[in-house]
């Protein structure tokens, strides 16, 4: 996960020993903390030490079984801070385009199932190299200029190898328009619908498309993935959202299932690629 999250977990997970060590009736071991709130003694561990997002509810707990309830309101507004954290393009790309990959490619392996929304684009874990390569470029050409293209490219098409590991399953979605959007030469995209239509039936992929004239419940923006129920990671053009509420992962799980109502499948879609892919 990116790194001022982390350290912003770390920071929180820190003020939580704090408070556990200032008891007014004493200093208390973590199994007595744990003891106190009816968790295992793990749970305490995890939260400080950053390896686990506190609920609301959980801070709550904490400040009063410590004796501190008056803490509560503070340990609530560290959470706010960053349950919903922002990362900007241009400082996560100040290393270049890799890391970044890497970075992603990481919570992803960790991954059993994966639901992907793009409106205007061929998802990454789909692409070919070349029709990533012109991805990348045109990002860097907008955002940071990288010396690391090729790199890049291949740390997202090794992330594909997510694809074909057993129990892994990618549920991916697009608007019609990303068939259509010409980021690459037309051979390239035909290349790239030609690898579309090569994936319809596969067993770890469930692939739809929303026609332009399907009629819509919402409107299509907004790429977007869902990492199992634990993290959305949504892009915008300035920075990179990730998000672990409960609250967040629920709405966007409801904007990709009202999506998907609109989404053609099977033979369907595979129609649909192939009027694109007649079109160039």
């Amino acid at each position: 996960m990116s790194t001022d999250y982390q350290q912003a977990r770390e920071a929180l997970g820190a003020r939580l020993r704090e408070l556990r060590f200032s008891c007014p009736d004493g200093r208390l071991t973590g199994q007595q903390l744990a003891q106190r709130l009816g968790w295992p003694g793990s749970k305490v561990s995890k939260l400080e030490n950053g390896r686990q997002t506190a609920t609301p509810e959980d801070l709550r707990a904490w400040a009063e079984a410590t004796g501190q309830p008056e803490a509560y309101p503070e340990l609530a507004s560290r959470l706010g801070g960053f349950e919903s954290h922002i990362r900007s393009w241009r400082r996560a790309l100040a290393n270049g385009f890799k890391p970044v990959h890497e970075n992603l490619s990481r919570e992803i392996e960790r991954t059993t199932e994966l639901w992907m929304w793009e409106e205007s684009v061929i998802p990454g874990m789909v692409q070919t190299p070349e029709y990533a390569r012109h991805v990348i470029t045109r990002y860097s050409e907008l955002l940071a200029p990288a010396s690391d293209i090729e790199d890049a490219v291949r740390a997202r098409m090794k992330r594909q190898e997510w694809l074909y590991q057993p129990g892994r399953k990618l549920h991916v979605l697009m608007w019609e328009a990303a068939l259509r959007s010409l980021v690459c030469p037309p051979a390239v995209l035909t290349a790239q619908l030609d690898r579309l239509i090569g994936l319809v039936g596969m067993d770890t992929v469930e692939l739809g498309i929303v026609p332009f004239s399907s009629p819509v419940k919402i409107v299509p923006a907004n790429g977007f993935w869902i990492l199992d129920d634990r993290l959305v990671v949504a892009e915008d053009w300035h920075a990179e959202l990730w998000l672990d509420d409960a609250d967040n992962i629920a709405l966007y799980t409801k904007v990709w299932k009202t999506l998907r109502e609109s989404a053609a499948y099977g033979a369907d879609a595979q129609r649909v690629i192939s009027r694109a892919r007649q079109s160039l």
